[in-house]
């Protein structure tokens, strides 16, 4: 049975909803301090997964040494003094009890133990190394952690508490409904889970998966949507008699070259700037635009996956047919022009979830 909900990822910057610079400094001392307990707490919990998981082809050891990993009071060849489950919580207390919410912990432990049963046999073989976290690792918890979750209609933010702390959020211009998101949260009309506190350039972002049910359109699977992908036009349409073009090369190419002669100008005059104390000064406008290209072409691919979507639903295509694709990649990897500039894994991954939500079936030829 095709299931009926889909899950969203969703990203929303908060902002610290507190009135003094002093309490909302403190707020930041607590959170990177949990973010550093997190990125040890990380490497522990694989690296005691891992010796447990592997611990039966430590073949080198006496013949008198137990290696069965279950409670001694309940196997007389274990060599656990408690549960195994119980183990890695029992280590994570012991070294950060009072430093970070264990509940902020156990989601922490509960994520990579799935990750690291999944990697499991890889790890065995020999295929891959051992996971390693960085210090900017996220702050996973559990949605109960959050308390208060409510709407100003005058502000136009959402605020909540995420333990003790008060946060509101901020939507910007919202190209992608997060706003409608929340809403159907507060009104208890979709599930969030799987979520994590970001820190990112002195940003405080919310990340979350959103369960939601897929839209409920009268389509027909025999009606089937010939799309094709190129740099003359980014996307062409055609349903029966229908076509439609959207994008042109002129709009998203040259668009993006010209992104990209700006930036390189700039960096070729840094040398003959006034010097002295002026490196940052100099950067200032190159560092502007290091993410507009990426920026640009990210909004451009959602309106047009956007576009296409609308059309097959107003024309009641079920059906979705990506034409002469393996071809056009073939040629694109032997071109590095093409390759650098044409986006279409994006593209199609950004079409992919689209057609999903929207009940339609995306075919790749």
């Amino acid at each position: 049975m095709e299931n009926s909900t889909i899950f969203l990822i969703r990203k929303i910057q908060l902002i610290v909803d507190l009135p003094t610079q002093e309490e909302r400094k403190e707020v930041w001392s607590t959170l990177y301090k949990w973010q550093n307990r997190c990125f040890i707490a990380a490497n522990l919990i694989v690296s005691h997964l891992y010796v447990q998981e592997m611990v039966k082809d430590f073949f080198y050891f006496s013949e008198g040494i137990k290696y069965k990993l279950v409670d001694e009071n309940k196997d007389e060849d274990g060599i656990l003094e408690c549960s195994r489950s119980t183990t890695i919580y029992r280590v994570l207390s012991k070294r950060f009890k009072d430093e970070v919410p264990m509940y902020i912990l156990s989601s922490l432990m509960n994520t990579l133990y799935l990750s690291f049963k999944k990697d499991c046999v890889k790890y065995w073989r020999g295929e891959i190394s051992l996971k390693t976290f960085k210090r900017d690792i996220a702050i996973p918890f559990n949605l109960t952690r959050i308390s208060k979750f409510s709407y100003d209609s005058d502000q136009k933010e959402f605020y909540f508490k995420f333990y003790k702390i008060p946060f509101k959020t901020y939507l910007g211009k919202d190209y992608i409904d997060n706003h409608k998101v929340l809403e159907q949260f507060v009104s208890n009309q979709i599930k969030i889970c799987r979520s994590q506190i970001k820190l990112e350039k002195n940003k405080i972002f919310w990340e979350f998966a959103a369960e939601i049910e897929k839209e409920k359109n009268q389509l027909q699977p025999e009606i089937i949507a010939e799309v094709s992908l190129s740099l003359e036009y980014p996307l062409v349409v055609k349903i029966d008699k229908y076509r439609l073009t959207i994008g042109t090369k002129e709009e998203f190419l040259y668009r993006r070259l010209a992104i990209q002669a700006s930036r390189k100008r700039i960096l070729e005059g840094v040398p003959y700037c006034k010097g002295g104390k002026g490196k940052e000064r100099k950067l200032k406008i190159a560092k502007k635009l290091k993410n507009t290209e990426s920026k640009y072409v990210h909004h451009r691919l959602h309106v047009y996956s956007r576009m296409l979507i609308d059309f097959c639903v107003e024309k009641k295509a079920g059906t979705i047919v990506i034409v002469d694709q393996e071809e056009k990649i073939e040629i694109a990897k032997k071109e590095r022009f093409v390759l650098r500039n044409w986006s279409y894994y994006e593209l199609i991954h950004k079409i992919k979830y689209k057609a999903d939500k929207a009940g339609i079936e995306l075919i790749t030829a």
